[in-house]
C-alpha cells in the first residue's frame, strides 16, 4: 500500500501537515489552506477497505478504488 502523501497534486503544506500527523499517530490533520479535517493514510489503512469517498491520502490501489466506485482514482 502506498500512502497518498507523495501525490504531486497535494500542496507541500498539506503534505507536511500529513507527515506530522502520521508521526504523532493522529488520525487526521487540519488542512492549512482550507481548515478542513483530512484523514491520514494510516487512519484510512486501518479501516481495511477503500470507502470510495475520494480521500486525499487514500492508501488503496487503483483497482480497489474503482471497486469502491470512487469517481477520481488516484495512482497507487
Amino acid at each position: 500500500m502506498t500512502f497518498g502523501h507523495d501525490d504531486p497534486s497535494i500542496p507541500p503544506a498539506a503534505r507536511a501537515a500529513h507527515e506530522r500527523a502520521v508521526a504523532a499517530q493522529q488520525g487526521s490533520y487540519v488542512d492549512p489552506a482550507t481548515g478542513y479535517h483530512v484523514l491520514t493514510a494510516a487512519f484510512l489503512a486501518e479501516r481495511g477497505r477503500c470507502c470510495g469517498c475520494t480521500c486525499r491520502h487514500c492508501p488503496y490501489p487503483a483497482a480497489e478504488q474503482r471497486a469502491a466506485r470512487r469517481k477520481v482514482v488516484r495512482a497507487g
